[in-house]
């Protein structure tokens, strides 16, 4: 069985623990063993243990319950988003933002409010008038699709809008530089499809103007 041998010993210790995860040693909700067969089995002291412990907890992969004993709660470290996104390239992006937004434009017409009308309209009036700048474009034409991802009331969907689609707009740009939008009267006519679509309570004809325009930006950009 492997064991610590380098420094920081805490680190050492949480990065075996996390291998034996993986590894499928402990099933998710199992509890982990004692402190001091699990000490043994490390090389390691019961305060080293704890420490190891305390940072694989602070990750979300074990839970110390107090009496109880310490359980696994994930089988793996999560990434957080920026990590994940470094790594992303641009059509894994708008992948996502396709699943994301088509599902939340059928949520924005089921849920819409005047408010959330008049807000998607006056950004895609907004986002007309942008037609002359790439940068002012791509700036306006975020602001439209995250006026439906605020109708559609749900945090979740915004955060993840919010986390991700900042991170094409250096690319939507130098691309709109180097192929500007070849018909921008039908482009309009997309992005007013889809407002039509959610001001008419139309969840089915939502998705598929999001999945439509989305689709095309894919292939324009890849």
């Amino acid at each position: 069985m492997p064991q610590v041998q380098r420094y920081p010993l805490a680190a050492q210790a949480a990065e075996v623990l996390l291998d034996r995860l993986r590894a499928g040693e402990w099933e998710l909700g199992h509890r982990l063993p004692g402190e001091t067969t699990l000490a043994a089995q490390l090389g390691v002291g019961r305060s080293t243990l704890r420490e190891a412990i305390r940072e694989l907890a602070g990750k979300g992969v074990l839970e110390s319950r107090q009496g109880a004993g310490v359980f696994v709660t994930a089988l793996d470290v999560t990434e957080d988003w920026d990590a994940v996104l470094r790594r992303a390239d641009i059509t894994a992006v708008i992948e996502a933002r396709i699943a994301i937004e088509a599902e939340a434009a059928a949520l924005a017409a089921e849920r819409r409010t005047p408010a959330d009308l008049r807000n998607i309209l006056r950004a895609l009036t907004a986002r007309a008038e942008a037609a002359d700048s790439a940068g002012a474009l791509v700036d306006a034409d975020t602001a439209f699709h995250r006026t439906i991802i605020v109708a559609a009331h749900n945090d979740i969907l915004l955060e993840m809008f919010n986390a991700f689609v900042p991170r094409l707009r250096r690319a939507m740009i130098d691309m709109l530089r180097i192929k500007p939008i070849a018909n921008p009267a039908a482009d309009h006519d997309a992005h007013e499809d889809l407002y039509v679509a959610i001001r008419a309570r139309k969840p089915e004809a939502a998705t598929t103007a999001s999945r439509i325009h989305l689709t095309s930006l894919k292939t324009a950009l890849t």
